[in-house]
C-alpha cells in the first residue's frame, strides 16, 4: 500500500467549503436517487450512498428526511444530470458535473464561467477521454487491518487502495474501483460493517498537466467560479 495520488491543489482553494452549497448538492443527489430507486435506503444503494455523504458534511437528519419527502412528492423538481467538458487556462482539462432543472440556463452559465475564467467550453468527448470514471470510497483507517482488507476486497472490484489526507490533515484510506464495480464494493463494505466517510463517483485523470503556482492560481479561480454555481455538483481537473 502506498500513498494514493489525488489531483488537487488544496492550498489554492477548498472544494465544497461552503456548508449551504454542500447541503444543496446532497439534496439534489437525494432527489435523483429517490426518483431512480425509491425512498427506502434498504433497497436503494444510491440513497444509502447519499446518507453516507450527508453524514460526512454534517447535514442534519431533519434536512435529509425533508429532502426525501420532497423527492417523493408530486411537485418534486426533476433534475437532469449533465456533464460539461472544457479547458481551463494553461491546457488543463476540466469536467463539470451538473444537476439542473433547466439545461438552457445551465449551459449558458457554464459557458460564461469558462469564458470569464480564461478557458473554453468544449464539445462532448473533447476532454472526458483524459479521465476514467471510478468509484471512490474514503475510510477512517482506525481499527482496520489494511493488508487483509485489500486482499478481501479485490474480488469485489477494488483496483487501488492507498493513504491520503482529509482537509484537516488527518490520514484517511482511499479505495477506488471501476465505475461498474461501485455497487459491488459498496455492498462488500456494508457486509463488513465498514461505513465510509464518503462514497462518490469521480472522474480520475489518466494523465496530468504540470503547472507552476501562478498557473495553478489561474486554474483554481475558474474552478472556484464553477463550483459557486448552484447547478454545478462537482468539478474535476487534471492539474498536476
Amino acid at each position: 500500500m502506498g500513498r494514493i495520488f489525488e489531483v488537487r491543489k488544496a492550498t489554492m482553494f477548498a472544494r465544497w467549503d461552503r456548508m449551504a452549497k454542500q447541503f444543496t448538492r446532497i439534496g439534489k443527489e437525494i432527489a435523483i436517487a429517490v426518483k431512480a430507486g425509491g425512498g427506502d435506503p434498504n433497497t436503494n444503494p444510491a440513497l444509502r450512498r447519499c446518507f453516507q455523504n450527508a453524514k460526512s458534511v454534517n447535514m442534519p437528519k431533519d434536512r435529509v428526511e425533508a429532502a426525501i419527502k420532497r423527492a417523493l412528492g408530486k411537485e418534486m423538481d426533476n433534475y437532469e444530470e449533465i456533464l460539461y467538458e472544457g479547458y481551463a487556462p494553461h491546457g488543463v482539462a476540466i469536467l463539470v458535473e451538473t444537476a439542473t432543472d433547466n439545461h438552457v440556463r445551465t449551459v449558458a452559465n457554464v459557458k460564461s464561467h469558462f469564458n470569464k475564467g480564461g478557458g473554453s467550453l468544449g464539445n462532448s468527448g473533447s476532454v472526458s477521454f483524459q479521465f476514467k470514471k471510478m468509484g471512490v470510497f474514503k475510510l477512517n483507517p482506525e481499527g482496520l487491518n489494511i493488508d487483509d482488507l485489500e486482499l478481501e476486497l479485490i474480488d469485489f472490484g477494488l483496483e487501488e487502495l492507498g493513504e491520503s489526507s482529509d482537509d484537516e490533515g488527518k490520514t484517511i484510506l482511499v479505495l477506488r474501483s471501476a465505475y461498474t464495480d461501485f455497487g459491488h464494493l459498496q455492498k462488500a463494505l456494508e457486509e463488513k460493517n465498514i461505513t465510509p466517510i464518503s462514497a462518490e463517483l469521480e472522474w480520475i485523470p489518466t494523465t496530468t498537466v504540470p503547472v507552476n503556482d501562478a498557473q495553478a492560481e489561474d486554474v483554481s479561480k475558474l474552478i472556484e467560479r464553477l463550483e459557486q454555481d448552484d447547478d454545478v455538483s462537482k468539478v474535476f481537473h487534471n492539474m498536476g
